[in-house]
């Protein structure tokens, strides 16, 4: 059945992508001659303007290099757009990814937490290259760039999943640059201070600090209590860099956030509407109480060395040491309206800690062979990761619960220990001018342990796990001019059982993905203005539960995706920037879990993938130092619910979406006024929804922010 559903709907897809895909090779090969002629591409952007909204550098793909040059299809949020849309977390940045939704705190899963392609990706989120899988909220303070690598990923990264990888880009010292202080205020309660500081104090040799401070309410609040969500965090990452511009570049480098919220589940579903429930002042109540609390503080060292053995042959290895700690009593809304307690007794607690351990060194040369050029990577990588799950005690009464952080249960933690060794190549092969053929390779031996004392059955469960996988990616490129690349590839990735600190379905074989991708990617108006487009078809087998206390450890035996993507991004005119993204996704299940999985699910949507998805931001440069901008959102419909049991397939449902942000900014050399209106039009919305289906996030309400910059 679901075999028959899936070529029906790729019938029905595929000729329209081929058709999207050939005329616009068409086009672009309507001038190819011309192109052709001219010089290579350049990109007129000084230090100052960072490329804008368009970056031309990414070391996704284990060097440095255009993410024009990628045979894969890649989305870079820049610092620059970052900050017109004053997105202060990395939740706000990843607005601007076509494809992405998010997901809420599935089984204590709170956090950053993501779907894209409608695969989760909270095993695919990087900082700098290196695993950065941990739950927490991360900040956007100390980053550079986000990239996001579509599609399957595991040959450069490690286990991984099938919708791609979010890696984050830290800011690190230069010989140059200007110093930034930035003070905001905004409507309910929201405070920001920041700043930015990068000073030379040799000849080869800098530092860099990055500091912030931010505080925020919520206008919606507790009709019985009046407590309302908060959110506090303060972060500083402290950098050092020698040797920057010879041959030995040595980095070491500290990043530490501390936050302190009271946070919102948002509103429950209304059981019989099968949509959230808006009865009680149109979703403006708050379920939580004045006891509820989320801790968290985060530190990661880094030491990186570049050996620039050559002008082709660069040497890079870097160590990594970090720790995630968190704790939080969270209050879900369970139906019916809020009360000064809200049904405190069912709220959801963790206290986790977590240490990781990484080592990676990689070697990338250029080299010729009967006259064809090779671009090798390899590299080899140590991860280990130590992680601790506790249970938070009652110091109080059912009526009047009181939960403090370190103060666990008698109950013994879980705990997740694993050891994983990885060694991969890459090559890239021009056999012919033009023409460039990518293969690599990686193997991944993975020891771990994995220790529940007491689980939902009330006995002990424990699991080892000794994985050894290899991972595959392969890609045809033709780039006819500097000016255009059209690509075929394919990757694959795997993640076996509690590679995220749990145990879920352990007699089961490790998830495997496999993804098929065909695009292009041309650089308009001599190189300003990017402009890609993808066609992909993504399978996933053994799919796990996203929920840590779930049951049901499989989720789906098989499902896939195909989709189409067009993405731009860069000036339009010297005064005229445009980011752009638009996703048409159609993703089936084919079969459901073994044993007790739903047969009504079969041939349906998964969860939390909604099929089209389209974002905006753009600005213009006036006179006088003004700027304005503005952009959009849009979400289509999708459900929440896991196919479990045996009833007929009638999810939670969440309505699709427009949301709206405007900008208007005075800038001059030495500082700039901005006025942000996020969300215009105060639309309620919904963006992420618990994977159970029992509650989903109301989106941010409108928001005015003032900021201000100063610049030396």
């Amino acid at each position: 059945m679901g075999s028959g559903v899936s070529a029906e709907r790729r019938a029905k897809l595929l000729p329209l992508g081929a058709m999207v895909v050939a005329g616009l090779f068409g086009a672009a090969n309507a001038s190819a001659a011309d192109e052709q002629t001219l010089p290579a591409v350049t990109v007129k952007a000084n230090a100052e303007q960072q490329d804008g909204v368009r970056a031309t550098k990414t070391r996704v793909g284990k060097v440095v290099q255009d993410p024009h040059d990628v045979p894969q299809a890649i989305t870079t949020i820049t610092r620059s757009l970052m900050e017109e849309q004053e997105a202060n977390s990395l939740r706000e940045a990843l607005r601007n990814v076509s494809g992405l939704s998010f997901n809420a705190a599935e089984g204590g899963r709170s956090g950053d937490n993501m779907m894209l392609r409608g695969f989760y990706t909270f095993g695919d989120m990087y900082l700098d290259g290196i695993r950065d899988t941990a739950q927490y909220d991360r900040e956007v303070f100390n980053l550079e760039q986000v990239d996001v690598l579509r599609g399957a990923a595991a040959m450069l990264f490690g286990r991984g999943q099938a919708g791609g990888v979010i890696n984050q880009v830290s800011k690190t010292p230069m010989l140059y640059g200007i110093n930034k202080v930035n003070v905001g205020v905004g409507t309910n309660g929201y405070f920001e201070t920041k700043a930015d500081l990068n000073q030379r104090i040799g000849e080869t040799t800098a530092i860099r600090l990055n500091v912030m401070k931010r505080d925020e309410e919520n206008g919606r609040s507790n009709p019985v209590s009046g407590t309302t969500p908060e959110i506090h965090r303060q972060g500083f990452a402290p950098s050092i860099s020698f040797g920057l511009g010879t041959d030995h570049e040595v980095t070491l480098s500290h990043y530490w956030a501390q936050g302190n919220d009271r946070p919102d589940y948002g509103v429950p579903f209304n059981a019989t509407a099968k949509k959230p429930e808006s009865t009680y002042a149109n979703n403006k109540d708050y379920w939580g109480v004045s006891g509820s609390f989320d801790e968290s503080q985060t530190n990661v060292s880094t030491l990186s060395y570049l050996f620039k053995i050559a002008p082709d042959t660069q040497w890079r290895t870097v160590m990594r040491a970090a720790n995630y700690k968190r704790s939080y009593w969270a209050v879900a809304p369970q139906g019916g309206a809020p009360t000064a307690n809200s049904l405190a007794s069912q709220a959801k607690t963790r206290e986790f800690d977590t240490d990781n351990f990484v080592l990676q060194s990689d070697l990338n040369t250029s080299f010729k062979v009967f006259g064809m050029k090779n671009d090798l990577v390899t590299g080899v990588e140590y991860l280990k990761e130590d992680s601790t799950r506790w249970a938070l005690q009652n110091l109080g009464t059912a009526s009047k619960p009181l939960y403090k952080s370190g103060r666990y249960t008698s109950a013994a933690p879980n705990t997740y220990q694993g050891d994983t060794y990885s060694a991969y190549v890459q090559d890239t092969l021009e056999f012919v001018p033009d023409w460039r053929l990518t293969a690599g390779v990686r193997r991944d031996e993975m020891r771990s342990e994995y220790q529940s004392p007491v689980g939902s059955t009330g006995a002990s469960t424990n699991f080892r796990g000794d994985f050894g996988e290899n991972s595959y990616r392969t890609g045809l490129s033709w780039q006819p001019s500097a000016a255009q690349h059209y690509y075929l590839g394919w990757s694959d990735s795997f993640s076996p059982t509690a590679d995220l600190y749990q145990l879920s379905g352990s007699q089961y074989p490790a998830e495997r993905s496999k993804v098929s991708e065909i695009g292009a990617k041309w650089l308009l108006l001599d190189g300003n203005l990017a402009f890609r487009t993808a066609l992909y078809h993504a399978v996933k087998d053994w799919e796990r539960n996203t929920d840590l206390e779930s049951t049901a450890s499989i989720l789906t035996k098989k499902r896939e995706s195909d989709g189409i993507e067009l993405e731009l991004a860069g000036r339009v005119t010297d005064n005229w920037e445009v980011f752009s993204g638009l996703s048409l996704i159609d993703a089936e299940i084919l079969e459901v879990a073994p044993g007790n999985g739903n047969k009504n699910f079969v041939g349906q949507m998964p969860r939390n993938t909604p099929k089209q998805t389209f974002n905006l931001w753009t600005t213009y440069q006036l006179p006088l130092g003004f700027k304005v901008g503005g952009g959009m959102e849009y979400k289509s419909k999708r459900y929440g619910g896991a196919p479990t049991g045996t009833g007929a397939f009638n999810p939670n449902w969440v309505p699709s979406y427009t949301r709206w942000d405007a900008m208007v900014a005075y800038e001059q050399p030495k500082y700039a006024i901005k006025f942000n209106i996020q969300n215009v039009f105060d639309k309620v919305y919904y963006d992420a929804i618990y994977d159970n289906g029992g509650f989903t996030y109301v989106g941010q309400a409108r928001r005015f922010i003032l900021s201000t910059e100063y610049k030396f």
